[in-house]
């Protein structure tokens, strides 16, 4: 079955850096836009970045950009999210997403792996 499964969050104070890992399996991974998705506490799902599918081009919301970088390895099948200069306001979980911009195409998620940025 398809599994996509999230690691590398944790706590960080404001500036920090942490990179997002997601392993996938189950399905054939390079037909597949990937993305990240976050959700923070009583909000409803953002759509965070994607990546296409050999990785050459990228999307990001505004709140991200400059700071985030989504890559992937497709002979590892993994997902990347490199977060940098977080911020109290990226707190959420975050989600690794099988598909990409659209919301309609992202049909499968992962558990989720918990950011949470404080001083």
């Amino acid at each position: 079955e398809v599994q996509l499964v999230e690691s590398g969050g944790g706590m960080v104070t404001p500036g920090g850096s942490l990179r997002l890992s997601c392993a996938a399996s189950g399905f054939p991974f390079t037909r597949y836009d990937m993305s990240w998705v976050r959700q923070a506490p009583g909000k409803g799902p953002e759509w965070v970045s994607s990546v296409n599918r050999d990785g050459t081009t990228t999307y990001y919301t505004d709140s991200v950009e400059g700071r985030f970088t989504i890559s992937r390895d497709n002979a590892q099948n993994m997902l990347y999210l490199r977060m940098t200069n977080l911020k109290p306001e990226d707190t959420a979980l975050y989600y690794c997403a099988r598909g990409g911009t659209h919301v309609g195409d992202r049909d499968f998620w992962g558990q989720g792996t918990q950011v949470t940025v404080s001083s």
